[in-house]
């Protein structure tokens, strides 16, 4: 599955990182903490947070993530923008909490 095939599925709206829409999701991680993301997220995952600032994309790469989902339409700012953009990690958005999206993608996957 691609991250353009959860898009779709889960009505999520594209702020950035259009060059990584075609990233293999592997699975998902859900964290707020950035040192639990880095300590336990997996290549290709999906991460799910409520985070906006710019150190996500960083620990994305670091990982190698698929692409972030930012919940409760938390608007990321100005320059995590900018870094999706430079790193091709989709930053993705919506306005379900993490419950819903951690269901639906659940959900999504096991369908794979």
């Amino acid at each position: 599955m691609k991250i353009t095939d959860v898009i779709r599925e889960l009505g999520l709206k594209v702020l950035s990182g259009h060059e990584g829409l075609e990233n293999e999701v592997t699975g998902a991680y859900v964290s707020d903490l950035l040192s639990d993301v880095i300590g336990n997220g997996r290549e290709g995952n999906v991460w799910i947070t409520l985070q906006g600032h710019h150190n996500i994309v960083a620990v994305a790469s670091l990982k190698d993530l698929a692409a972030i989902i930012i919940v409760k339409g938390i608007q990321p700012d100005e320059e995590t923008i900018r870094k999706s953009k430079q790193e091709n990690i989709p930053l993705l958005s919506t306005e379900d909490d993490t419950f819903t999206v951690a269901g639906k993608l659940y959900n999504l996957i096991l369908k794979q």
